[in-house]
Order: structure tokens, then C-alpha cells, then sequence
């Protein structure tokens, strides 16, 4: 069954309404790109931020720029004119971009707890799972995946526009099957698999804390926790942005005819807006729980005043990265024994 929306019929949004949408959507753009830039600058300033984990990080970063740069400023111009007046083309490459975003993230979240999995739970086999060869590798085929996922949307026709969210983006109503399709494989297994991996660490964690006799060679060091814990937010707070919408999604497609027209608009607009509004939060949580990104963003920003002290910046800390060791291999020796 399908359901087609008339825009001839929809009423339009009062001035409150597009007034709160568009500020939250400029305060999204505006965070996103300030916040994702210094967390890519910081990985390639900071010599200690440069390992395999965060390759993933800055590839998540990028999937979540890319949006604030074409799709959402799109989105913002559609609520300033209350209707889209950009035409089919932008519509369906802001679409489709906007996907590569969406599946790109939760691709790239799956890829760092598999990553965060393998370096406390295999810890002997981390170096050689995650060499530079291999995790170019890793991060090519979650790229691959992404592209793979959202092609289909060309040939169901679901890039549509939807004038409740002023935006080119998926109608759960096109196709039943492929609505469910879309969330049970972009969304909910990637989740089982995240929520997999980070049960594990947290079983280790725990075993570390009250189980196991303290000693030197059993510690796992703090900023290694903390890296996990930071990027278990990240994980928590993607769940939590984007489950409301996909939730509406399997609703709606159990009886498209039937369940599409029951969900207040208040509830589907806000879910859409809370998804969008996630691809803002990443860059603020690495800042909040990682000392080092926390501390690179400060340098960054210091630096705009002085460009000169941004390369000065550069190489200090590439001196200090060489002469310290690598934290992979210290975790790994301090986890051997317990590993599960």
C-alpha cells in the first residue's frame, strides 16, 4: 500500500512552529560543522588521537558534516519559503545524502565498538587485526555497505518530499516491506551488535573492578575506560536521537493506509527533528569525557587568534606522540590474563 502526501492539502505551519524548527536547525548547522571540524582537526594535529579507533571517529565526523553542509541548509530554506522550492534534482541528491549520513553513522558507530570490543576483549590479537592496512580496509567496506544500503531508495522511489518536515528524506509509506527492511538492517542490527560489544567490555570492566586481585599488570588505565565510556555516550545518545523515528517507521508500515494518518504531526516532526539534531551532539561529547580532544579543541581555537601558534601546536605534539608509547599495546599487556 502507499500512501501520497498532498502538499495542496497539508496545512501549513504556523509561524511559531517554523520559527522553533529553524532555530533548532540552525543551532544543529552551526554546532555541527564548528564541532565535527575540531574533532577531525584534533586527530590530525595530536599525534596520541591518531590510532586505529579514531580513524572511525573521524570518518563518523564526516558523515555527520556532510549533512550540515547541503541537506540541512536545503531543509532551512524550505522552512523560510514554507514549501521547497529547489527542485526534484536537489531534492533527491539531498535525499540521498542525507541517507549516506543517517547509514554512514550507525555503520560507523557499529565499526568503533567493534574496534572498542576487539582492543579490551582480544586485546593479544588487536595489532595485528587493526594494522594501518587493515583498518583502511575495514573503513572502506563500511563505506561500501553505506553506499549499498541506500542506493535501493533510487529504484523503490522513497526519496520524497514531506512538507511536515520540510525536507527530502525517506516515506515510510512507499513500500511496507522496504520500510521495515530499512530499520530492522540500518537500524536494529546494527544495535544488537553495538549492544553485543559493549556488554562484553562492560562484563571486563566489571571483573577488573570487584572480581580480579588488584594488581599492577591487572589495572586498566583510566583514559582507556574513559575512551570507552565516551564513545558508549556517543552510542547511548544516537539510540536515544534516532529510536522515536524508526519506532514511527514500523508502526506505519504494519498498515500504511490505516497507521500513517493516526501519528500526530507534533510527534513526527519532533522525531525528525531529534534525529537531526543528533549529528550535533558527537563533537560536544568527545569534548565533555575525552581530556585530549577536550584540550585539542582549546589549542584550535586559541590558534584562530594566532595561526602561527596552531603550527607550532602541530609539531610539539607530534614530538610528544613519537616519544610516547602507543596506549594499544600497554591495554593489551594489562588485559591478557583476563580476557574472556
Amino acid at each position: 500500500a502507499e500512501v501520497q502526501i498532498d502538499r495542496s492539502e497539508t496545512p501549513r505551519a504556523s509561524a511559531a512552529v517554523t520559527s522553533a524548527l529553524a532555530s533548532v536547525l540552525i543551532f544543529t548547522i552551526v554546532v555541527d560543522i564548528l564541532g565535527n571540524v575540531l574533532v577531525i582537526l584534533s586527530v590530525f594535529r595530536n599525534k596520541k588521537l591518531r590510532n586505529a579507533g579514531n580513524i572511525f571517529v573521524v570518518s563518523l565526523s564526516v558523515a555527520d558534516l556532510v549533512v550540515a553542509v547541503y541537506p540541512y541548509p536545503l531543509v532551512l530554506m524550505a522552512i523560510f519559503h514554507n514549501d521547497w522550492t529547489m527542485g526534484d534534482l536537489h531534492c533527491q541528491v539531498s535525499g540521498f545524502i542525507m541517507g549516506l549520513s543517517v547509514i554512514g553513522s550507525i555503520f560507523n558507530i557499529t565499526a568503533i565498538a567493534i574496534n572498542r570490543y576487539c582492543y579490551i576483549c582480544h586485546s593479544l590479537r588487536y595489532d595485528r587485526l587493526y594494522s594501518f592496512k587493515n583498518t583502511c580496509c575495514y573503513l572502506c567496506i563500511t563505506w561500501v555497505l553505506t553506499a549499498i544500503a541506500t542506493v535501493p531508495n533510487f529504484f523503490v522511489g522513497s526519496l520524497q518530499y514531506d512538507p511536515r518536515v520540510f525536507s527530502c528524506t525517506f516515506s515510510q509509506t512507499v513500500s511496507s516491506y522496504y520500510t521495515i527492511s530499512v530499520v530492522v538492517v540500518h537500524f536494529l542490527i546494527p544495535l544488537l551488535v553495538v549492544s553485543f560489544c559493549y556488554m562484553r567490555i562492560w562484563v571486563l570492566v566489571i571483573q577488573v573492578k570487584h572480581r580480579v586481585k588488584p594488581g599492577p599488570r591487572l589495572k586498566m588505565k583510566p583514559n582507556d575506560l574513559r575512551n570507552f565510556l565516551t564513545m558508549f555516550m556517543v552510542f547511548v545518545l544516537f539510540a536515544v536521537c534516532w529510536a522515536p523515528l524508526n519506532f514511527i517507521g514500523l508502526i506505519v508500515a504494519i498498515n500504511p493506509v490505516r497507521m500513517a494518518p493516526s501519528i500526530p504531526e507534533w510527534l513526527f516532526v519532533t522525531s525528525y527533528f531529534m534525529a537531526y539534531f543528533n549529528s550535533c551532539l558527537n563533537a560536544i561529547i568527545y569534548g565533555l569525557l575525552n581530556q585530549n580532544f577536550r584540550k585539542e579543541y582549546k589549542t584550535i581555537l586559541l590558534s584562530l587568534c594566532t595561526p602561527r601558534m596552531f603550527l607550532m601546536e602541530t609539531s610539539r605534539y607530534a614530538t610528544e606522540g613519537l616519544k610516547s608509547k602507543p596506549s594499544p599495546a600497554v591495554t593489551n599487556n594489562n588485559l591478557a590474563e583476563i580476557n574472556l
